[in-house]
């Protein structure tokens, strides 16, 4: 099959490899389309990113396909089906597995991280960690359910009550999703700090009641003339500078999440006395326990906008270009298209 292999910083090269054999518990996909993650830039440029990265690896971990071959125990998928994958697969016997808290297990194993993922014409997968989903739903949506797993688990960490004014911090793909999800979560007052004019006027059309430029706008001012507490702060940019700033925005008794991915070697200072006397609760959300079903159904659902999200879908031949050409990342959502 053609994969695109991770080697190294840097170093990702499409080229012909061998599919292995199915073990019984396993399934073997043909990818339609997978998505591009933060998280895989994070490893194309040598950073690691919610697991260690051992290469050589094919990354690749938002992905949907057609199940073309089925291991001799697997019971539940049959061939045809057409499904998306839970990239994280759990123990299920260390503390942490037992213990309702299975993200943080000890022995995970992640598609697309540890094990080769979503940048091949085929990938493996237990049959445990797969997604059944209709017709009514396109491949290319379908690729999203694994973004939007984990947007849910953030958004059920930020405790969002009907009437809530949340502030998104950062108007990528992410930012977009948890902008919506905040809306369906009852939130009344939705705004969005993001630098692009084009990001803002699609938050504009996605629920947003506010927007602002923080490069020419005093971010603080807008707020105290547009509401009298910022309840939620979610920080979708993975930046030391807008992390800061979240917990600055951030009203009294909120919730400031942070969701963006930082590198390893960062860090900002905090002032606790900020944190106490405004009482905030400051907190992150690690990947996707227990809502990549939740994730399909809100997909099946149609209540968020996806498909404005998506910029741009590139062949796997030249999945390079989208790591080393900035364009693409100011942009949106990047899909590798790898099968018809």
């Amino acid at each position: 099959m053609k994969a695109a292999v991770y080697y190294g910083k840097h170093n990702l090269v499409v080229e012909d490899v061998p599919v292995r054999e199915l073990k019984d518990n396993e399934v073997l996909i043909q990818v339609k389309y997978c998505g591009v993650c933060g998280t895989d830039v994070h490893i194309f440029n040598g950073d690691g990113g919610s697991f260690e990265v051992t290469p050589p690896l094919i990354p690749g971990h938002e992905f949907s396909g057609i199940v073309k071959k089925i291991g001799a125990n697997v019971n539940r998928i049959k061939v045809g089906d057409r499904v998306s994958g839970d990239p994280n697969d759990m123990c299920g016997e260390c503390y942490f597995c037992k213990n309702a808290m299975q993200h943080f297990c000890i022995d995970n194993i992640g598609v697309g991280t540890t094990v080769d993922g979503g940048f091949a014409e085929y990938v493996i997968m237990h049959e445990k960690q797969l997604y059944t989903f209709s017709d009514d739903l396109s491949f290319i949506e379908a690729a999203m359910a694994e973004p939007v797993s984990c947007c849910l688990h953030g958004i059920d960490l930020c405790h969002i009550k009907s009437g809530d004014t949340v502030l998104v911090i950062g108007g990528g793909p992410i930012g977009m999703i948890m902008l919506q999800l905040a809306k369906n979560e009852g939130a009344t007052k939705l705004i969005l700090s993001e630098p692009v004019e084009e990001k803002r006027e699609l938050a504009l059309k996605l629920g947003a009641t506010k927007v602002i430029d923080p490069i020419n706008e005093d971010v603080q001012a807008v707020l105290d003339e547009y509401t009298p507490n910022v309840n939620v702060v979610i920080e979708c940019v993975g930046n030391i500078h807008t992390q800061e700033d979240a917990v600055k925005f951030a009203g009294k008794g909120a919730t400031v999440m942070f969701f963006g991915l930082a590198s390893p070697e960062d860090s900002f200072p905090l002032k606790p006395d900020d944190v106490f006397k405004k009482e905030l609760h400051i907190t992150s959300s690690f990947i996707n326990p227990y809502t990549y079903e939740r994730a399909i159904q809100v997909l099946e659902s149609k209540t968020l906008r996806l498909e404005d999200l998506i910029t741009n879908i590139v062949p796997l031949d030249d999945i390079a270009d989208v790591f080393t050409k900035p364009e693409y990342r100011r942009a949106g959502k990047v899909m590798i298209k790898i099968a018809d």
